[in-house]
């Protein structure tokens, strides 16, 4: 249908012969003038002037179109929206890149099938396979008869697992225009976002094209404020690529995430980053000394070398707009009423790092320590009021690691110091370090569940007490929001009885406290 591309005069002429013959079917919108085009934020090419001229849109007993901004309407993302999708649920979109108009991209985002798919490569070839349609007495959009896969934005960022198996073809002439493809891919996506995918716009099979993609939110699992999650959508690279992020907002995220990679050499590079930073921003960040190794010998717990490497430089880090981090022990922030010390396991299984206060309420943030391996793990911020955690069990992921969370932060305060008020930005960027402030919240599961699974950590904790519910860490964005109390399966008025953590904090699950028995008069 879209191979013969076919001109602006083509399309106009045949929508005109059809409004003609059908009135009451097709009713044409009155075009735009130049003076019009020229005015508007978009550079406007002349072959799409030619439609836009004659035809400023366009409605059907089905359909309604505008080919461009009325009265406060603007262009926005690098695309239009032509019109809705499917009664409202989705929108059909078009890039407006400076090198012309296209592609044109469904996107219906929600209920059990969502559907995103390129109609089109350009708004001509668009409008005249609608007008054929449209001819032809077919009402329906037109279905995918080719496919593609949608792309973590994070594995395009970091290289894919693609790009190390094609390392031993470097000296191939062929592939340097491929990996060149790559970069521009990967210069569209910057630093990448664990919940945001990008679709290639550019050598597709064909059209209609189906884009193998599904959001990373859930609307299965109620939650108590199931309903506020979206699908933001963007053409960049003037029509080169389509990214698609899921706001997660009110559900569950639906399933696992590609995160950012930890370097190996994350503790070294943390140090490295933080002491450039308090050299360069003095006024900043500054950095307590750490302390020797004979020291941490005598420690309660183990302690092992890539948090050795930290702690024998840096004992602390101190950031206008964020709580002081205490790295070593015995900081009054530090301090743990003895009930919340029982629920979050107790002497080894935790490392207290900052005290933070939000609102009314204050949290501990901590890394989980594995009391079998003496594992250092998981960086997580739990409510630091034993009732509170009690009443609405809850926590926030905040880094895989010390090290991990170390150079976050350093990586934030980098950008904030190119800009002005440092602390607001700071503060701003971190809100995540505080749970339940408005990250994607991962589904906590019955345990029960688990059963039978051939994941040694999700089998083992299927063997938690009746009612227990958990999630798996590894697989979320961080940061994330585990609020067990919004689960539908979590009993109502619940009371917890411990945090439960494994394997440093990879699966964090919630115990509640058996509830009491009543006796009968």
């Amino acid at each position: 249908m879209y191979d013969a591309g076919p001109s602006a005069v083509d399309a106009v002429r045949a929508l005109k012969e059809l409004a003609r013959e059908r009135p009451d079917e097709l009713e044409l919108f009155e075009g735009f003038t130049d003076a019009e085009l020229d005015g508007w934020a978009v550079a406007v090419p002349e072959e799409v002037r030619g439609v836009l001229r004659e035809i400023g849109g366009l409605e059907t007993e089905d359909h309604e179109y505008r080919f461009g901004p009325r009265g406060r309407e603007v262009f926005a993302d690098g695309c239009w929206t032509l019109g809705e999708t499917d009664f409202g649920e989705g929108s059909l979109i078009v890039g407006v890149g400076a090198a012309g108009w296209g592609p044109v991209v469904a996107v219906n985002p929600w209920g059990a099938d969502p559907d995103v798919t390129v109609e089109a490569p350009d708004f001509t070839s668009w409008l005249a396979g609608f007008a054929e349609r449209f001819a032809d007495g077919v009402v329906d959009r037109p279905r995918g008869r080719f496919s593609v896969p949608a792309t973590s934005t994070v594995e395009l960022a970091e290289g894919g697992e693609g790009d190390e198996g094609n390392e031993g073809n470097s000296g191939n002439e062929g592939d340097e225009g491929d990996e060149g493809l790559d970069r521009e891919l990967a210069a569209l996506v910057g630093r990448g976002d664990s919940l945001t995918d990008l679709v290639d716009l550019h050598g597709l099979p064909g059209y209609p094209c189906a884009v193998d993609w599904e959001p990373y939110f859930s609307t299965f699992h109620n939650t108590a404020d199931t309903g506020s999650s979206e699908v933001q959508f963007q053409i960049v690279g003037e029509g080169r690529a389509l990214l698609l992020r899921s706001v997660v907002s009110g559900d569950f995220l639906g399933r696992a995430v590609r995160r950012h990679s930890v370097p190996a050499d994350a503790a070294r590079r943390a140090v490295a980053e933080l002491r450039e930073l308090s050299d360069d921003c003095p006024g900043f960040v500054v950095l307590d000394a750490g302390c020797a190794d004979s020291v941490m010998d005598g420690w309660a717990v183990p302690v092992p070398e890539e948090v050795r490497t930290v702690l024998r430089e840096i004992g602390g880090v101190s950031i206008p707009g964020l709580p002081a981090l205490r790295l070593l022990p015995g900081a009054p922030e530090h301090a743990v009423d003895p009930e919340l010390h029982r629920m979050l396991g107790g002497d080894g299984s935790y490392w207290p790092l900052a005290r933070i206060s939000h609102g009314r309420g204050h949290a501990l943030a901590q890394v989980r320590i594995d009391p079998a391996t003496g594992r250092w793990g998981y960086v997580v911020s739990v409510p630091g009021d034993g009732e509170s955690l009690r009443e609405y069990p809850e926590l926030a992921l905040l880094a895989e690691s010390l090290p991990d969370l170390l150079l976050t932060l350093a990586r934030l305060a980098r950008r904030a110091a190119a800009g002005p008020d440092f602390a607001a930005r700071m503060a701003r960027d971190t809100r995540w370090l505080f749970p339940n402030t408005g990250e994607p919240w991962p589904r906590p599961a019955p345990v029960g569940e688990w059963a039978g699974s051939a994941d040694p950590l999700l089998a083992a904790a299927s063997g938690l007490p009746d009612g227990t519910h958990a999630a798996d860490l590894r697989a979320v964005p961080i940061p994330s929001d585990l609020c067990f109390y919004r689960a539908a399966g979590w009993p109502y008025a619940a009371r917890l009885e411990r945090l439960h953590f494994a394997a440093a904090g990879q699966v964090a699950a919630a115990v509640p406290a058996p509830a009491p028995v009543r006796v009968s008069g």
